[in-house]
């Protein structure tokens, strides 16, 4: 556990709160405002709207949160067609809480392995594994990387099956100049300290569809009416249920996974900037990848609309012994890495996940792979041209 907590020479991620962050939300405070959700956050919502590029967003308490509300509200808009169609494709390399979403929600998650060049969901085994029973395709956009293609988004359409794109560590990356999150029916973020931007702990709910954005806007305060942004459905379910009281008016199962005015204020501060850090955490990947030995590390990486997150290491070797030896090498050099690249590799291993169902390993030998010779390493804007050039001479210096 000491690796969690110690100082490293080469951290995950440096200063993604800066004094002019700390100022702004100090500020706020003096001004002794209300600080649960209120204008701050509906500013913030409508400014990270314009800067993806869709109508409505729901600032939440994390990306996780927003995970759950997005399947939660899909189950309720998709009603009728969710009682025929209840299996939803996911990938094995995420975070647990897309796959706990669906669980939770009553959907059958069915699984497809991924690719090296952008660690997402092979999208030929995505087409091999729809079939009537698919309701949804929860798509993830792996440490910055798309995940999109032509054929694949006018198969989805064409078959009406909603895609639901995770663009929690990869603000930013796009396919032919529109941004990931702006393709399906719903997109979710996260703002992690670790991730482009933060608000310490936060996330959004994005969509372009009304009635959708409706639903998690209530979802998200308990399923109460009067979280509706619109007065007009507000007014007709007064009138539907005149037995309650209008201020408590349960509409929906619902949560409490509302933000507050200091993660939003904080949120807009950070949203100046993320434009001018991806511009800088693209350039540092671009370098790492063409300079990183190609007979050692994998490295033949898609960059088409990349917005890098983190440094992808996979290891041309599938030999623990050489593996353990690349630890103790990055540890020795205070180099703070993760082994299994997101959510900790192929998430079908995981103790929830291994006693309600088993996956055959030949059908995902790429994941699998990620999953024992796979990492992450920390790229961040202040990470400078020395320090990186140090990085890459470290580890290709590294000898199997």
């Amino acid at each position: 556990m000491k690796n969690f907590f110690r100082s490293f020479d080469f951290p995950l991620m440096e200063e993604n709160i800066d004094k002019d962050d700390i100022k702004v939300v100090i500020d706020f405070i003096k001004k002794l405002p209300r600080l649960t959700s209120g204008e701050k956050v509906k500013l913030f919502e409508k400014k990270w709207s314009q800067w993806l590029g869709v109508k409505y967003s729901v600032f939440v308490n994390s990306g996780s949160s927003a995970n759950l509300l997005t399947i939660a509200a899909l189950k309720i808009f998709a009603n009728k067609d969710s009682k025929k169609r209840n299996e939803i494709i996911v990938p094995p390399l995420t975070w647990n809480s897309d796959i706990l979403s669906v669980i939770r929600n009553g959907f059958k998650p069915k699984f497809c392995d991924v690719n090296f060049s952008n660690l997402s969901m092979n999208l030929e085994d995505i087409k091999k594994k729809i079939n009537k029973k698919t309701i949804a395709v929860f798509l993830s956009h792996i440490q910055g990387f798309n995940a999109l293609d032509a054929e694949f988004i006018n198969l989805l359409k064409k078959k009406k099956i909603y895609l639901i794109e995770d663009v929690c560590e990869s603000h930013g990356a796009s396919y032919k100049n529109k941004k990931c999150g702006t393709f399906g029916l719903a997109s979710n973020f996260s703002f992690y300290y670790g991730h482009h931007m933060t608000t310490i702990e936060g996330g959004m709910v994005c969509t372009n569809d009304k009635a959708f954005y409706d639903l998690c806007c209530s979802l998200r305060g308990h399923g109460m009416l009067r979280e509706s942004p619109f007065p007009s459905i507000i007014k007709k379910n007064i009138k539907k249920y005149k037995d309650l009281n209008p201020q408590f008016i349960f509409v929906n199962e619902g949560f409490n996974f509302r933000n507050n005015e200091i993660g939003a204020v904080l949120g807009i501060n950070q949203l100046k900037k993320i434009d001018a850090n991806i511009k800088k955490r693209n350039k540092n990947f671009i370098y790492f990848k063409n300079n990183i030995d190609s007979t050692k590390y994998f490295n033949n990486f898609d960059v088409d609309g990349i917005s890098n997150y983190a440094f992808p290491i996979i290891l041309n070797t599938n030999k623990i012994t050489i593996r353990n030896k690349f630890e103790k090498y990055l540890n020795k050099f205070s180099i703070e890495f993760r082994r299994g690249n997101a959510g900790g590799g192929n998430q079908l291993r995981q103790p929830y996940l291994k006693k309600i169902l088993k996956f055959d390993k030949k059908n995902f030998k790429n994941v699998e792979h990620i999953h024992f010779f796979g990492y992450y390493i920390g790229n961040y804007p202040s990470l400078s041209n020395i320090k990186l050039k140090k990085l890459i001479k470290l580890i290709n210096n590294f000898k199997y």
